[in-house]
């Protein structure tokens, strides 16, 4: 009996705790994807590499590739002031104002290169990007068939200027299990975890909206009502010039009135007459829309509009707060990207510093803070609140930008203990 009870006991526990770190899988997956982008920029993607060199790749500011190229800075080649000069020239020709470096090999190396680059320039500053499934995107199917004529490295090193740009139109490329939201993945049931993260994946997608005119068939898939095939057809249709208008969608081949009305409410139209199409307001409520549109938004009742109009005060308040800002990004409400002008490194740390981080990512006994030096340091649960908390996840969302005060260093052993008590503002 005692054997059997154990195992019961065992399965149950088990089984609890999987549920609760596929949950965690999913906090953290979620504020990644919305993370704040960076638009009106173009970008530089540096994949660092010793051997074989660091790829090189410049896009516009919608994310379009303009060029590439491979610079040695490191060892074994050291090429160091060659690489300046290369990396001055693609900054000049194409008015690149960002630098996007990947995180993976050879990073902490080809961030000092950077730095002495920035030197030299004006008006440039560089963040450090997450490389996690870049490798996976650029030898994916999808990746060859955005670049076919360019090296799977390129790829990846244009993956990486385009998650600064506009991060979760480019991590839906990818699997969600591949992009860095947690360890020990391979422990859980790869279907249910599989299944929790896409859901994760379609929620981001659907409250932010997609915008028809960057948008890949990836993105668009996650969209209400659409599946691959209509995604694919509604991007060759746009690029042939077809979709102008919201309501031109139901011109697309498969797509009826069940999936438009599904669909329609979170595509946006930036360049059509029709204002409205650029906004989260539904086609279903245009008219009421065009009837309040006039008035000063500001002062007026919207009860006594509600029922005069017939329609739900909160359905009444999403178009009023549309109309306010059309074409409004919720992520733009996100703390902006932390990037920098220099570089700092562990020895440049001392206890009692106060510094700004990004959490990059969340477990049950604390936080990981990345704050520029090169080693994520770690906030302990105790260490997160002045208040109780038995989970960080409580009060901390990944991707959150925090204040935190260094408590600890452990040159050795590569160690950094953080605070988040007593740090006020910076």
């Amino acid at each position: 009996m005692l054997p059997s009870i154990t195992t019961e006991m065992r399965n149950f526990l088990t089984d609890n705790a999987e549920e609760e770190s596929i949950d965690v899988f999913g906090k953290n997956l979620k504020p990644y994807l919305l993370q704040r982008p960076i638009k009106g920029k173009a970008v530089i993607g540096l994949d660092p590499g010793f051997r074989t060199g660091c790829k090189v790749a410049v896009v516009d500011q919608f994310g379009k590739y303009l060029d590439s190229t491979v610079i040695y800075p490191v060892e074994p080649h050291k090429k160091e002031r060659e690489a300046i000069e290369t990396l001055k020239n693609l900054i000049e020709k194409y008015d690149v104002s960002l630098i996007a470096l990947g995180n993976a090999t050879a990073s902490r190396e080809t961030e000092l290169v950077v730095n002495k680059l920035l030197k030299e320039v004006a008006n440039v500053s560089y963040a450090v990007v997450n490389e996690a499934g870049a490798s996976v995107y650029s030898a994916s199917s999808l990746g060859e068939e955005e670049f076919p004529d360019l090296d799977v490295t390129i790829r990846g090193a244009i993956s990486m200027a385009r998650r600064l740009q506009d991060p979760m139109a480019e991590l839906v490329k990818i699997e969600p299990k591949h992009i860095g939201i947690g360890q020990y993945q391979h422990d859980l049931d790869g279907k249910k975890l599989d299944e929790q993260l896409q859901k994760v994946v379609e929620d981001a997608v659907n409250e932010v909206g997609v915008t028809i005119n960057n948008a890949s068939y990836k993105l668009l898939g996650y969209v209400s009502g659409l599946n691959q095939n209509l995604a694919k057809r509604i991007e060759e249709d746009f690029k042939d010039g077809k979709l102008v208008y919201r309501k031109d969608l139901k011109t697309v081949k498969g797509l009826g009135d069940k999936t438009y009305k599904l669909a329609a409410g979170f595509l946006r139209f930036p360049d059509s007459p029709e204002m409205l199409d650029n906004t989260a307001v539904h086609p279903e409520s245009y008219d009421i829309a065009r009837q309040i549109m006039d008035k000063d938004l500001d002062n007026t009742n919207l009860e006594e509009i509600a029922k005069e109009l017939e329609v739900g005060l909160p359905t009444l308040e999403d178009i009023v707060t549309e109309l306010k800002k059309p074409g409004r990004d919720p992520r733009e409400d996100n703390p902006e990207v932390i990037t920098k002008q220099e570089i700092m490194g562990i020895d440049d740390l001392k206890e009692g510093m106060i510094l700004k981080g990004k959490v990059r990512n969340i477990t049950d006994f604390g936080a990981f803070v990345d704050i520029g030096v090169g080693i994520d340091g770690l906030v302990h649960v105790s260490k997160i609140s002045d208040k109780f908390i038995k989970n960080p996840n409580e009060v901390l969302t990944n991707s959150q930008i925090v204040n935190v005060k260094v408590i600890e260093i452990d040159k050795k052993k590569e160690r950094i203990g953080l605070s988040m008590k007593d740090v006020g503002e910076i």
